[in-house]
């Protein structure tokens, strides 16, 4: 019941975002000529609770690289205007590596009712288009998924570095297959109150993909509280979402905010839960098609840096997951050259 009632909730909370897509884009924000740069790990090991401990989606790290504003090749500007209209411009570059494992890991048999063991790594190119109250991003992701995604090779050499016990099951890993995405997204930026100096605002957002990696939509909803909100449009996840919200622009010596955020997806496939896209063989689960999530943490920016922290919890992601809420920790430090 209550895997339905967060699912239900997520999915209905990011309507607005959807109701809203053609708002107006609002006044142009603060020109940024710094680039930012930004290292991101994910892991369910790494949470304010307790950790899961490699299952499921077990480890993420993202490395990227976002422009400053309005300095693109005319080609590119051109593109991103034509694809998102009027606004402040970046490009963003990025790869990242995700890591999927099955509850036991400690069996070496084949496991066909779990979820497969895979690792991705991907390669990002997103345009990102900002007005004052809007942030739209559109960019492809390209790579691997299966033993070129070097998820073993990270995963059990991290696990013998540190003594800890290796995964046994990743010869029945999803074998390789090359990965190519479309992506879209666009967050709101709706300002609510300001008291006492301290800012509340809310983040409305809408994104989908397709590819042979993921096909899904999402909507989602958060609220935010702090000083100085309109230096960023919330805070950067690996997984599934609006991408491109590494770039920010300090409005004050010091920003921070903490954060609650309720997201929905309907998801109409998942490689890594499915299986190789052209092998009828390959180890699969069957996916559930609504998947809601839970995000809280907080950000902070000073000198020209930003810490973000984020707990996620998240509902079962296909038929047979033995987890109620799943949940891991994320950990992104940006820095402006």
């Amino acid at each position: 019941m209550t895997d339905w009632l967060l699912r239900v909730g997520a999915l209905a909370a990011g309507l607005g975002g959807l109701a809203t897509w053609a708002a107006p884009a609002g006044a142009t924000p603060l020109q940024d000529p710094y680039g930012t740069w930004t290292l991101q790990g994910e892991n369910d090991a790494v949470s304010t609770l307790k950790g899961t401990s490699d299952q499921y989606y077990t480890s993420g790290l993202r490395l990227n690289w976002t422009s400053g504003t309005d300095n693109q090749p005319a080609p590119i500007e051109t593109i991103n205007h034509a694809i998102m209209g009027r606004g402040v411009t970046r490009i963003s570059l990025g790869v990242q590596q995700l890591i999927f494992t099955p509850h036991d890991t400690q069996t070496p048999l084949a496991q066909p009712h779990d979820r497969p063991y895979s690792s991705v790594l991907l390669g990002t190119v997103n345009l990102i288009n900002d007005t004052d109250l809007s942030r739209t991003v559109f960019g492809i992701q390209f790579g691997v998924m299966g033993p070129a995604g070097l998820g073993r090779q990270l995963q059990n050499g991290f696990h013998g570095a540190i003594g800890d016990t290796k995964n046994l099951g990743w010869n029945h890993q999803l074998q390789n297959q090359p990965i190519f995405q479309v992506q879209m997204g666009r967050t709101w930026r709706l300002p609510l109150a300001d008291v006492f100096g301290i800012s509340m605002d809310m983040l409305p957002a809408a994104s989908a993909a397709a590819g042979d990696y993921r096909i899904y939509g999402s909507v989602a909803d958060t609220f935010r509280i702090g000083q100085g909100l309109n230096s960023d449009f919330g805070t950067p996840t690996i997984g599934p979402g609006v991408d491109g919200t590494d770039a920010y622009a300090l409005t004050r010596p010091v920003a921070w905010y903490a954060f609650g955020n309720v997201t929905g997806s309907a998801v109409g496939y998942d490689a890594t839960l499915q299986g190789n896209t052209v092998r009828s063989n390959s180890m699969h689960v069957p996916i559930n098609w609504d998947v809601g999530e839970i995000h809280a943490g907080v950000a902070v920016m000073w000198h020209g840096m930003r810490l973000t922290y984020s707990q996620v919890w998240q509902t079962q992601e296909f038929r047979g997951q033995r987890s109620g809420l799943f949940n891991y920790g994320s950990l992104a430090l940006s820095a402006k050259f």
